[in-house]
């Protein structure tokens, strides 16, 4: 985690403070437990809420000898408890602390994650509502190919996002599992209602099986899902960057008063913001694989997992926070030109139209093969000199055998393509 592409919100909660105090909370819930078990006094349990406390520089300076987080964790702890910490981590082994919280942490980040999401396809859904009928030229390879609507682009990309989100929701709850069962999972020093009761007071589930650790592949299932969600960040911010290249110049990121683009060209407005989420989508995508290979760990446990989510547990979900934070920023400023749009539609001289046209002739009896070879060659003769495709088509005599140009004239109709919008937005939007 670096500042300039972290926020307070989802910084917090990997930051050691909030991480001992989940620590602290499951100790101490597990010590009501067993109190009311009666394993434990019921004077103990009270003396950890009442007493228990920790600081993070001693609990470095304890670590420094133990080579232990967790017992330089519970030493410090006893300091403040007293003789009644005897009591704290009865039955329980470290990992049971270190999963648990793992879980915890990994919910909250989802819970920003999911705000966050929300706000982007709100914003999605307004920009995609204002422009639902401004025409634009669709592309494919990069090459104009038949005319849609920006709303119509930007409710595809509201639509991956708003499966992104189902995903995230899927993923919180899989990952949201608590594991307080011992040694190598069997329960043999601690009753599994300990478990239950840390798991309801947390607002967690309770882990079917746990050997030493709560398996893997929650893990990788919730990174990714951050993975996807990032390629989808990707996905539209590429779209921006294309749309602002100067031979496009369809769409553009706000250019803020004052802002330089180029330290040697006062004149550029570079997409600067889409190029960045670009980059922050391959920051996340790097924690999918080491997450796949937690996976597979050594018979009950082994710790080749720890090093790599005490990295990509903050990385992956403060990069995807401050990412679609940034991507919902840029979707609400977006500068667009239809006109522009309108322009680049124009460009072929009605090339766009050239699929009804085929298709027309099939309809007047042509043949499939014929048709296409008449359409194209009159393409083609636009592609390379110019001029208006319906004026070549009108004059070409085998089209016109079949077609005349009263007819080939509403062929030319944009709003023959985009008839049907409201139909799309319904399935992406409702009613």
């Amino acid at each position: 985690m670096i500042p300039r592409y972290t926020r307070h919100e989802m910084a917090r909660i990997w930051e050691p403070e909030n991480r001992f105090r989940i620590w602290f909370e499951i100790e101490a819930h597990a010590c009501d437990a067993q109190a009311e078990l009666g394993v434990i006094p019921k004077e103990a349990a009270k003396a950890v809420w009442e007493r228990g406390k920790w600081q993070i520089d001693r609990i470095d300076e304890i670590e420094r000898e133990t080579r232990h987080d967790v017992i330089a964790f519970l030493t410090n702890l006893a300091e403040y408890v007293g003789p009644e910490a005897r009591f704290v981590h009865q039955g329980m082994t470290s990992s049971d602390v270190l999963d648990t919280c793992l879980a915890v942490q990994l919910t909250q980040a989802a819970d920003l994650l999911l705000a966050d999401m929300d706000a982007l396809l709100t914003a999605l859904k307004r920009r995609a509502y204002e422009h639902k009928n401004t025409v634009t030229i669709g592309r494919s390879h990069g090459i104009h190919a038949e005319p849609t609507t920006f709303g119509l682009k930007l409710a595809g990309h509201y639509a991956a996002f708003a499966r992104g989100r189902e995903r995230l929701v899927q993923a919180r709850q899989d990952i949201a599992t608590c594991a307080i069962s011992g040694a190598v999972g069997t329960f043999a020093n601690i009753d599994p209602r300990v478990e239950e009761h840390v798991a309801a007071k947390l607002g967690l589930s309770v882990e079917p099986v746990s050997t030493q650790v709560i398996p893997r592949d929650r893990h990788a299932f919730f990174f990714s899902v951050l993975g996807v969600i990032a390629s989808s960040i990707e996905n539209l911010a590429t779209e921006i960057r294309h749309l602002q290249r100067t031979e496009v110049r369809e769409a553009e990121e706000y250019f803020h008063p004052g802002q330089k683009g180029s330290s040697a060209m006062p004149h550029k407005r570079n997409p600067v913001l889409s190029e960045n989420l670009t980059g922050l989508a391959r920051i996340v995508r790097s924690a999918v694989v080491p997450a796949l290979e937690n996976v597979a760990l050594w018979h009950e446990r082994d710790i080749s997992h720890s090093s790599v989510e005490r990295m990509i547990g903050p990385d992956a979900t403060v990069t995807l926070d401050f990412a679609l934070v940034r991507l919902t920023s840029m979707m609400e400023k977006l500068v667009v030109y239809p006109e522009r749009m309108q322009r680049n539609l124009d460009d072929l001289g009605g090339l766009v139209f050239s699929q009804r046209v085929l298709l027309a002739l099939t309809q007047a009896g042509m043949s499939r093969e014929d048709s296409y070879k008449a359409v194209q060659r009159n393409a083609m003769q636009v592609w390379e000199k110019g001029g208006n495709y319906l004026d070549l088509l009108s004059s070409d005599a085998d089209i016109a055998k079949h077609i005349g140009r009263d007819k080939l004239e509403p062929m030319f109709d944009m709003s023959y393509h985009t008839k049907h919008v409201d139909t799309v937005f319904k399935r992406v939007f409702g009613e």
